[in-house]
């Protein structure tokens, strides 16, 4: 398999040190942006009482109501005003899958072009990380504007795990990974990240989502301060009321966003680290953006977020069968899991076509799994769940393209 990486990039001319505010550009007067503070800015702006604000926002996140039509306790006016300046549903679901499983997958277009194609070297970074990483793919790769997102309910129906995207596309590249085939084509603002939660909730036979994970497409703290934004509004009591606690964010390794996101989020969230390779040369061949940032750079920042926060790092493994999934392997994991707080989570690959990566056998995947548990890690084995829907990040986007390619 082709593994071999090239050489970092230069800084690009002209461009200053990394930022955490990178401009994204969303639909005027998006609601999903709103806090109840801004909302009451507008309200008062548009002719409104203050008290709308908070009346609007029980419409949407308590009723599940989207359209300014039937929010019937509204002055006529006041719905007209929402009518012809409040954007609340921004994308088109292109397609609507479910699974035996009870898996709900979503396509979803942003139609206006949600914001500049960005250049991922100019990514919500640190000054360090900023201008090296690789721009695997160019931006506005492969399907321009498409995002995915999946609910994903328990099998005794309790638990609801919404996963969300956090970019068009993703420029990590990943080679075993759909999401990051096209490079990346932008940052989806906050607003389009709780639009995603928001739409899955009212998919049939949902109800209350009790988990969020970004784990969807993109690396989300290379669009870290959208992200933060919208942690804040999924986890807010005014908002989609959904405990920190239960909200993971997954990235692939950027050692100072990390170390960042434990300063700037004050919210009990999980860290999930995409590991999916106990050693730097094996990650290297695995993850592009792995050529700059090392294992135990990832473990000191994943250490001082336990320090910072008191929780759990969760080590995401995903087994690729006959490439990280060798006895050796496990026992090199073993060491790396040791060395933190950590829990280790093992993920079954889900093939992607024009992939060469195969699925684990059963029995390697056992074995990985008893290598761990017999030296004292924690681990769990992730169902593998939607599988007749493509459920694995990027699948349906990409078949979606593949299909209008023939």
């Amino acid at each position: 398999m082709p593994f071999g990486l090239g050489q970092g990039v230069a800084p690009i001319p002209g461009r200053g040190a990394a930022r955490y505010d990178v401009d994204v550009k969303h639909p005027a007067n998006h609601f999903f942006e709103h806090t109840p503070d801004t909302l009451a800015e507008w309200c008062l702006s548009a002719g409104m009482p203050r008290y709308r604000a908070r009346q609007i926002m029980e419409w949407v996140y308590r009723h599940g109501v989207a359209d300014a039509n039937e929010m019937s306790n509204l002055a006529v006016t006041d719905r007209q005003a929402l009518l012809s300046d409040m954007t609340f549903l921004s994308g088109t679901t292109m397609a609507h899958r479910v699974a035996t499983d009870g898996t709900q997958k979503l396509l979803i277009e942003w139609d206006d072009g949600d914001g500049v194609q960005h250049d991922p070297r100019e990514a919500d970074l640190s000054v360090t990380e900023t201008a090296r990483l690789p721009l695997n793919g160019a931006p506005g790769g492969d399907s321009t504007r498409q995002v995915e997102c999946v609910i994903i309910p328990a099998a005794d129906a309790e638990r609801k795990t919404a996963c969300v995207s956090s970019q068009v596309g993703c420029p990590v590249g990943c080679k075993f990974c759909a999401s990051g085939m096209g490079g990346l084509d932008s940052n989806l603002s906050a607003g389009r990240i709780v639009e995603q939660v928001w739409r899955l909730s009212r998919l049939p036979d949902v109800g209350r989502i009790t988990n969020v994970v970004f784990m969807g497409m993109g690396e989300p703290l290379a669009n870290f301060q959208a992200v933060v934004h919208a942690v804040r509004t999924i986890a807010a009591e005014w908002g989609m009321g959904i405990s920190a606690r239960k909200i993971t964010i997954s990235t692939v390794g950027m050692h100072q966003a990390i170390e960042k996101l434990g300063e700037e989020l004050d919210l009990p969230v999980t860290l999930a680290l995409s590991l999916h390779a106990p050693n730097d040369e094996l990650r290297r061949q695995l993850i592009p953006w792995a050529e700059f940032t090392t294992i135990p750079q990832l473990l000191t920042a994943c250490d001082k977020w336990f320090q910072k926060t008191g929780r759990e790092i969760t080590l995401e493994y995903i087994l690729l069968g006959g490439v990280n999934d060798r006895p050796e392997h496990a026992l090199q994991l073993v060491s790396v899991a040791r060395s933190l707080r950590a829990n280790v989570n093992l993920i079954r690959y889900n093939e992607v076509d024009g992939l060469p990566f195969k699925r684990p056998r059963d029995a390697d995947v056992l074995a990985f799994q008893k290598a761990l548990r017999d030296h004292g890690i924690n681990s769990h084995l992730r169902a593998s769940r939607g599988r007749d829907i493509a459920a694995a990040c990027g699948q349906l986007r990409h078949e979606k393209n593949a299909a209008q390619a023939r």
